[in-house]
């Protein structure tokens, strides 16, 4: 129902034109099977999943916390305004927890009134100005399940308190970054700054919204916040995924673009030596050795 409605939408049907039709005509006429008989895990394979970076940034922490043995872990949005994205974070959330066996704990971060004034052009007041994109707080909060609540307040003064409460049995594992600002999404960057690696999950799926518009660019908005980040952060990194459209059954999504990779060097996964008598083999078909049974095995 959901979807019926968006196609009324003259932006969501120019994007099926353009993301899906331009696609090859069998892998969307897979796509009506998938739609109709597919799990959840196919769907979002198949961008079948209303607002796909939410699904692919969700299953991508399912997956790594289901490598680390976790039984859970925290997806945050910074920039909730009307709460559609975050109501659809959870949505999705819901379906995952069963699919992976896995809890999902949402945050979603917000001023409550609209956002602040722009401190100068690195905030794009061209795009955005003050009291844009308000909340119906009591309205969204009513609606919150007991696996998600709001963080209300300029998220430079809530942005350390929440960061101290989070447990490492439930790391943060995906970030969306929705706040249009450059002082913004500078101050949210902060959340990947916990001196506790193990607040993490070792490599985190980053969703940046504010990127797509032609006035955005490197030197101002939330490009130039995360320039900045990686310049000032020796052990976290947020890296461009170059590889990810090869990966996608579908290729030609816009939301690609947006999806960014935050690197933990300094999580035990990563940093971490271990000591083992086992050596890593590459496989070779032409002679036969000990070890020669898989592309990469340990003998």
């Amino acid at each position: 129902m959901a979807f019926l409605k968006k196609l009324k939408n003259i932006n969501i049907l120019k994007r099926i034109w353009i993301e899906r039709l331009s696609e090859p005509i069998h892998l969307n006429i897979i796509s009506l099977f998938v739609a109709a008989f597919g799990s959840i895990k196919s769907k979002i394979d198949f961008d079948l999943v209303i607002r796909q970076h939410h699904a692919y940034g969700l299953q991508f922490a399912c997956k790594q916390a289901v490598s680390q043995n976790l039984k859970s872990f925290t997806a945050i949005e910074f920039g909730v305004a009307s709460g559609a994205g975050l109501m659809n974070m959870i949505t999705i959330a819901k379906k995952l927890e069963k699919a992976y066996d896995v809890r999902i704990n949402i945050l979603g971060f917000d001023t409550g009134a609209g956002m602040p004034s722009p401190i100068d052009y690195r905030d794009h007041p061209d795009l955005y100005l003050k009291g844009d994109f308000p909340m119906m707080f009591e309205l969204l909060k009513e609606r919150l399940p007991d696996n998600a609540r709001l963080v209300i307040g300029n998220v430079h003064e809530t942005i350390q308190e929440q960061l101290k409460l989070i447990n490492p049995e439930s790391p943060i594992g995906f970030v969306s970054f929705d706040l249009d600002y450059y002082s913004s999404t500078k101050d949210a960057l902060l959340i990947l700054n916990d001196q506790n690696p193990q607040k993490y999950l070792p490599v985190i799926a980053i969703y940046a919204d504010d990127i797509s518009l032609i006035p955005h660019n490197e030197y101002a908005g939330a490009l130039l916040a995360i320039e900045e980040f990686n310049q000032a952060s020796a052990l976290r990194k947020i890296c461009i995924p170059h590889f990810l459209e090869k990966e996608r059954v579908f290729k030609n999504s816009k939301w690609l673009k947006q999806i960014r990779y935050g690197h933990i060097m300094d999580h035990s996964h990563r940093s971490e030596f271990k000591d083992t008598d086992q050596v890593l083999f590459i496989e070779n078909p032409y002679i036969k050795f000990r070890g020669n049974k898989d592309k990469f095995s340990r003998s």
